[in-house]
């Protein structure tokens, strides 16, 4: 846990924490610029070929990307009940809001699944063109960390059945959390960018 000391225009210093561990932070950050490399330069080959993204755009089940927005946001929230919960040293109720965040993480992926079944049925792959290359890379990028936190929720459901987290241990707990609400953030941002924006 990172500790930071604040100074108040009251005058008196107050020490804030940063949640979870500091690497856990860098290798956030590490990822977010990896993406946002990504959405870079698919906005930069987006305005070349603008008739063509918003065409091959319309093929896309927004529907899909919608619920699956849905799913990740409710999953973040469960996540967050459960570090309340440690706060308040509820066992129980830890464990069963990283169970249910898990939940929410495993819809996403067989949403997806249905997706990617769909399009590859229709025998679309990533050298089609340059806009459903840009979509299954992406999208199977974000997919692959979204596989990534649910391994992490996982280990935090079976420590946390163990009773590791409580208000006195909640290093690992908010590590995994932050971990979980990047892919959610993540999310946000692609689906507008790659289903919704003309």
């Amino acid at each position: 846990m990172t500790d930071i000391d604040l100074v108040t225009p009251q005058g008196p210093t107050q020490t804030k924490h940063l949640p979870g561990d500091l690497a856990i932070w860098f290798f956030i950050m590490a990822e977010m610029v990896a993406f946002a490399v990504f959405f870079s330069a698919y906005a930069f080959t987006r305005t070349k070929h603008v008739e063509m993204f918003n065409l091959y755009q319309q093929t896309l089940d927004r529907n899909a990307g919608a619920l699956n927005t849905i799913l990740l946001i409710t999953g973040s929230w469960f996540v967050v009940m459960a570090v309340k919960a440690a706060h308040r040293d509820e066992q129980k109720a830890i464990s069963r809001n990283i169970l249910l965040g898990f939940l929410c993480g495993g819809a996403f992926l067989v949403v997806k699944v249905f997706e990617y079944s769909s399009k590859f049925g229709a025998g679309i792959s990533m050298s089609t063109n340059t806009f459903y290359m840009f979509y299954i890379s992406l999208t199977f990028f974000h997919f692959m960390h979204v596989i990534l936190g649910m391994v992490i929720l996982a280990i935090l459901w079976f420590q946390s059945r163990q009773g590791a987290y409580g208000s006195h241990h909640l290093n690992g707990l908010e590590s995994g959390a932050a971990y979980w609400h990047m892919v959610d953030l993540l999310w946000i941002i692609l689906f507008p960018l790659v289903y919704v924006m003309h």
